[in-house]
């Protein structure tokens, strides 16, 4: 249970009368609802307030059925709008029937606006900062006369809880927006009280109804349907223990919320951090135990390296598609690379070292890639809906296959883009999402942010193991940039360092990953 559900739960239970145990002693709240009355009717006498034509008193009958009797002498049963029982000496009534407004009035003098962005709707608090506006400038909606210990609510778009019990005094007469209702409680309805119920799943519930709230884009619920809502109302002493305990509870919600937010933040990010975990501890030797009578890495490359020129030789490759390198480790403990006739030292570049059966190598001495290709987006005959599929990253589920996509391409589009690549292609992005992978379940273009892979060697382990790995390997070395929005290019792609082991061991590693993903 989160924070706000917790707070839900308690408020559910203050407005239904189960938080504080009742008192027989309690003046009920019949007695209150009557001083309330006469306290109306004395406004309306003086002046102060409009008389409600339609004022009504609600009752339950003898026969258990919730009743209301309207001025004239109407009474209909209103059972079905009753949404939950109320304990004895609580009783139900109306929001106007609780609640008046001090007017309108016309700015004629500086004065402190309040509109609904006025309000802190994560609080529930007014926003420290009063907004001084001069009588010329005045909106059209400055309108409503505020006074202190007044409820504000936000009759457009309820369900965004823009509320506030107005607790100070401004230095400018405030005057609030005619998109807010001003409440004024009468005499013996606190006003925290009735704000604890305008905040409750309940009544969220009747203000956001669709036949209350009407509108689209700004849903609003206007003020006949506001005031006929229903509040359940206790005695006057209950009201102010309610009041109490869940002032007391405040910080301790608060706290829990916050608490629930961090496990929330832990539970949404332990899963990638144990994954990118696992795959270091794979990358370095450090997730199987090693097998010193499987054959080496090494003479894996060489078979790899046999394969790439066996290619080339046969005209299925090009010399730029091969980068042939081979990395050791001297005698003075550096590391080196022999490549273009030319032996180089790149210690500097090796991140960690491996396992004595594992070894180095460059990501283009042990496979061959293609880029993919965007039609033009300008060319309408290019895209066809559900002919060939064309592969975006967000196809690329993390370590998943792809088995549809969102975009397809023309027979006519297919004609530039030259071969599709068959299903089982390992893919790998490398432009903003940089290293994530996937495995083709169809035949399918796909984008020039993204590469088909296919390693020299056709092993049943290597083009796993890079499916799992390639995610962390793609951001070591040049493609650390990536991280800060770059791309990689070509050379960067060719130049991946690849912590290659014995196939074996690429069996191993990539059957404990999979074990290890399924406990997450």
């Amino acid at each position: 249970m989160n924070g706000k559900q917790l707070k839900n739960s308690i408020l559910q239970w203050a407005i239904q009368g189960k938080l504080v145990p009742q008192d027989p002693n309690d003046e009920p709240a019949s007695v209150l609802l009557e001083r309330i009355r006469a306290e109306k009717a004395r406004l309306v006498k003086e002046g102060k307030i409009k008389k409600d034509k339609n004022e009504s008193i609600i009752f339950r009958g003898e026969d258990n059925s919730h009743y209301e009797k309207f001025a004239d002498g109407r009474i209909a049963c209103i059972d079905d709008e009753i949404p939950f029982e109320v304990p004895s000496g609580w009783e139900w009534a109306r929001l106007k029937n609780l609640v008046y407004n001090h007017g309108q009035t016309i700015p004629k003098h500086p004065f402190s606006y309040i509109d609904i962005g006025s309000i802190n709707n994560t609080d529930l608090r007014l926003n420290e900062r009063e907004n001084i506006i001069q009588a010329k400038d005045a909106p059209s909606r400055a309108r409503r006369i505020v006074e202190f210990g007044d409820i504000l609510y936000s009759t457009v778009r309820p369900y965004l809880h823009n509320m506030c019990i107005v607790d100070r005094v401004f230095s400018a007469k405030p005057i609030a927006s005619t998109g807010l209702a001003v409440m004024a409680c009468y005499p013996g309805l606190i006003n925290q009280f009735l704000f604890l119920y305008l905040q409750s799943h309940q009544f969220d519930q009747y203000a956001n109804d669709g036949d209350n709230s009407k509108g689209v884009a700004y849903p609003a619920i206007n003020d006949d349907k506001l005031y006929k809502a229903l509040i359940p109302v206790p005695p006057a002493n209950e009201q102010s223990k309610i009041v109490e305990i869940i002032s007391t509870l405040q910080p301790l919600l608060r706290h829990y919320s916050l608490s629930q937010s961090k496990i929330d933040e832990l539970n949404r990010s332990i899963k990638p951090l144990l994954q990118k975990s696992f795959l270091q501890e794979a990358i370095q030797g450090k997730l199987v135990p090693q097998n010193s009578n499987e054959e080496a890495a090494t003479v894996l490359l060489e078979r790899i390296r046999a394969e790439s020129k066996k290619l080339l030789k046969e005209g299925k490759l090009k010399k730029k598609d091969i980068v042939d390198s081979v990395i050791y480790k001297g005698e003075d403990n550096k590391y080196y690379e022999k490549i273009d006739g030319k032996t180089l030292d790149i210690s500097e570049e090796i991140p960690f070292d491996l396992p004595e059966s594992w070894c180095w190598c460059r990501f283009a001495s042990i496979v061959h890639y293609r880029i993919g290709k965007t039609p033009a987006r300008g060319e309408t005959a290019y895209w066809e809906p559900g002919t060939i599929p064309w592969v975006s990253i967000s196809d690329m589920k993390d370590y998943g296959t792809v088995a549809h996509t969102k975009e397809s391409v023309s027979p006519k589009a297919a004609t530039l883009l030259g071969q599709k690549s068959p299903r089982g292609t390992l893919l790998m992005s490398f432009k903003l999402t940089v290293g994530r992978t996937a495995v083709l379940d169809i035949d399918a273009y796909h984008n020039e942010a993204i590469i088909s892979i296919w390693p020299f060697w056709d092993s049943s382990s290597l083009q796993p193991y890079l499916f799992y790995t390639l995610p962390v390997l793609a951001n070591l070395g040049d493609s650390k940039d990536a991280i800060k929005g770059k791309t990689l290019n070509t050379s960067s792609i060719n130049n991946l360092l690849i912590p290659l082991p014995p196939s074996a061991e690429q069996m191993r590693i990539v059957n404990r990953i999979k074990e290890l993903y399924r406990h997450l």
